[in-house]
């Protein structure tokens, strides 16, 4: 058992059962950078431009108001939970006070299977600009035999990984530096790439009503191409909880997180958005085959319309982004592995949940992210079919976590359980009021239907290449399948009975008048507390120990 502090930790930790390890340091802009680093619109939109427009055409672009409006609901619920429980792996924090043990350890397991896997293929994305911008960076070959591309692809993204991995080892004011200067640089750049390509305009917005015989000969038509162009937008549009995810070390977090959270998908919309729509409308030709070859896309008609050196110039802005996004991937991933280590959720989880005393970051966990991110991408080099199997589901596997945290909330709002009273937490940071309702069922309805049309097992996605094999066709149901069930039974068989803070992590929880016993302290559940103003549901009625 504890000790009975006489004092609350001044960090506000306390309150949700975790003692103040991490260091706070994050200001306002260095919070808003992490959530638009991550969904990193230079990244997304240049690194799958090519996809959207090889299967619906310029109006592909579509799609991308679509996704914010449904990314926005998930967004406003996402705001109102940062702005009670602002804590580290905020997705798995989260699920663990709306809903059970198993859902929130499930949310936690999804979330950091899919960053990993998103690690590698952010990284990747370094492949389709840098032998663009000097045929040097094609180093292995020349880009011409069967494996040069994906071979190079993997030896550049390796480089990035271990770079970000010491700078994410290093301490989280060295990377916040790095990355709010990237996002500085990114935001700057796609100004000034939207009015570049603004200028060169050469054609009506009338090409975005028009199908251009996209879907001519599938079963739904051009509806059934622009639900596979959709992805495009979707792969891109996420990752907006790192705000929260870095709440522990932002000061403020409580108002904070929630602003930087919808101030990052709102300007990542607005900017991406005019970059797609000056991008197509500046395209000389539109039937140039480049446009929808991976070694081509959007780089390529920024090349074309801006000519050498300031289309590289705009290039090496995308460089930078990609870098940036890198590290806040890694970032959110090892606040994740950080958050389920301490509440003793993972193997190894004393070695995992270990912060460095001096730096204040859970270096361990940040060296095991970046050697784990590296070994999917090994696949890529003779089997890159597999690796864009990874790469799809691992986005799948982001939008059911997801779901993990709107569909429980939205029962608690139909069962009048939230938002939360008197719940001992202070002031909420921010409430959606009236409007919750509407919106977490948008945040359902859309989540659940995202998640389906990504995880169909198209062919166009899951078996684009040779071989063509029917477990490859549907490798995103059955590894989804396979990650869920065994992730479940890995908990309920195992996890679940050695579940409690670890000792150095847990808050001194100060004598209180419900503790039963003058001077006796509360247990401490993983749950995060026992002042969390949640009643315990299905297996957390199981009382949990302090390591």
């Amino acid at each position: 058992m504890l000790e009975p502090s006489k004092s609350t930790d001044s960090s506000g930790m306390d309150e949700f059962g975790y003692a103040q390890t991490l260091d706070r340091s994050i200001g306002k802009f260095a919070s808003f950078a992490a959530g638009v680093s991550y969904i990193s619109i230079l990244t997304g939109v240049f690194q799958l431009f090519y996809f959207g427009f090889s299967m619906a055409g310029p109006a592909y672009a579509w799609s991308w108001p679509i996704v914010f409006v449904g990314q926005l609901m998930v967004a406003l619920c996402f705001a109102e939970l940062a702005g009670r429980y602002p804590v580290a792996g905020s997705v798995y924090n989260w699920a663990k006070r709306l809903a059970s043990g198993t859902s929130a350890w499930l949310a936690g397991w999804l979330l950091l299977l899919s960053s990993i896997m998103a690690l590698g293929s952010v990284a990747l994305a370094l492949q389709i600009t840098l032998p663009q911008l000097w045929s040097g960076f094609q180093i292995v070959g020349d880009g011409t035999g069967p494996f040069d591309f994906a071979m190079n692809g993997v030896v550049l993204a390796t480089i990035m990984i271990t770079i970000s991995t010491l700078i994410n080892a290093f301490g989280v004011k060295l990377m916040t530096r790095i990355n709010s200067i990237g996002v500085f640089v990114e935001l700057v750049a796609a100004v000034l790439l939207i009015l570049a390509l603004g200028w060169h305009v050469v054609r009506g917005p009338e090409v975005f009503f028009d199908t251009a015989g996209f879907g001519e000969g599938h079963d739904l038509g051009f509806f059934g191409v622009f639900l596979i162009g959709a992805m495009a937008s979707g792969y891109v549009m996420y990752g907006f909880d790192t705000a929260s995810s870095l709440g522990e070390e932002t000061k403020d977090p409580k108002r904070t997180a929630p602003k930087a959270i919808l101030r990052a998908v709102t300007a990542s919309f607005l900017l991406g958005g005019l970059i797609l729509l000056f991008g197509i409308l500046a395209a000389p030709d539109l039937t140039d085959p480049k446009i929808g070859a991976a070694d081509g896309g959007l780089q390529h008609i920024v090349l074309s319309v801006l000519g050498g050196p300031f289309g590289k110039a705009f290039l090496v802005c995308i460089v930078v982004a990609v870098v940036v996004c890198t590290l806040a991937v890694h970032a959110a991933a090892i606040r994740m592995m950080f958050a389920m280590a301490r509440d003793n959720n993972l193997p190894f989880s004393r070695q995992l949940s270990k912060v460095d005393p001096v730096r204040k970051t859970p270096t361990i966990a940040a060296i095991v992210i970046g050697v784990l991110a590296v070994i999917p991408l090994l696949v890529n080099v003779m089997q890159p079919a597999i690796f864009t199997i990874l790469s799809s589901i691992s986005i799948v596997l982001i939008y059911l976590s997801y779901l993990l945290v709107t569909v429980p909330m939205l029962r608690r709002r139909f069962l009048k359980k939230w938002p939360l009273r008197d719940e001992g937490h202070g002031e909420a940071g921010f409430s959606m009021g009236k409007w919750g309702l509407p919106v977490n069922i948008l945040a359902v309805l859309w989540g659940g239907a995202m998640t389906l049309n990504l995880i169909w097992p198209r062919p166009e996605i899951y078996n684009s290449v040779p071989p063509f094999e029917w477990y490859f066709q549907w490798g995103g149901v059955l590894f989804v399948a396979a990650v869920t069930i065994g992730g479940t039974l890995l908990y309920r068989l195992k996890i679940r009975h050695q579940t409690g803070v670890l000792a150095e992590h847990a808050a001194a929880v100060a004598a209180h008048p419900s503790s039963g016993a003058a001077g006796q302290p509360q247990p401490v559940r993983a749950g995060g507390g026992t002042e969390d103003g949640v009643e315990p549901m299905e297996d957390d009625l199981e009382p949990q120990r302090v390591s």
